[in-house]
């Protein structure tokens, strides 16, 4: 599909397309970073993303899909919900942690934790970094695969299991914590899946 870009830029008085798309692009990826900072996912709308950045809300969809496809751009981590999640459940459920952790573990490394570092980096604070990438787990990820599970309290669950997975990386990635940034991910995945499973599918309320 080509790019019909063809809004008006008000701020900047240009008309016509911008650089092959990827102005719109790159305006859309900052101003949703913006939006959901202030906003959370939830609160967020395409219409209001697409007002900050000067473009018709069609250009959403148009290089995004939709909000979620946006949400996974602008997080800026190389995980796609829509493919990661029916990964994480082909399998034994008593096994989900340990799926989970080599996924995320793997796809990391990849990177030399690269997307994970450059959130953290590119926001003004680290606190607003670790709020999108706890929206980001929570609810285009975690939330569906509680749901999908038939789980109680999933929104608690989720918030455990985003925190198990975001302070991991933290430690691994940002901090670069030794000897945790240079562990093997078998030792890992078996530190620390059983706590994470327990999120996922274990008693949460006092026996």
């Amino acid at each position: 599909m080509q790019d019909s870009d063809h809004e008006s830029t008000p701020d900047n008085g240009r008309r016509g397309r911008r650089g092959s798309g990827n102005e719109t692009r790159a305006a859309l990826l900052t101003a949703a970073r913006a939006a959901f900072i202030e906003h959370g996912y939830s609160g967020a709308t395409v219409r209001d993303i697409a007002g900050r950045a000067g473009v018709d809300p069609a250009m959403v969809r148009h290089w995004f899909g939709d909000k979620k496809g946006l949400f996974t751009a602008a997080v800026a981590l190389p995980v796609d919900p829509d493919r990661v999640l029916p990964l994480l459940l082909d399998g034994p459920v008593e096994r989900l942690a340990e799926r989970m952790l080599r996924v995320f573990l793997s796809t990391w490394d990849s990177a030399g934790g690269g997307e994970f570092t450059a959130l953290i980096r590119s926001l003004s604070t680290g606190e607003q970094a670790v709020r999108l990438l706890r929206e980001f787990l929570t609810t285009t990820l975690l939330e569906p695969l509680l749901h999908a599970l038939g789980a109680d309290r999933t929104e608690l669950r989720a918030a455990l299991c985003g925190s198990q997975l975001v302070g991991l990386g933290m430690m691994r990635y940002v901090l670069r914590l030794e000897p945790l940034d240079t562990t093997e991910h078998e030792t890992i995945v078996t530190a620390v899946a059983p706590n994470l499973q327990h999120y996922l599918t274990g008693r949460l309320d006092p026996s």
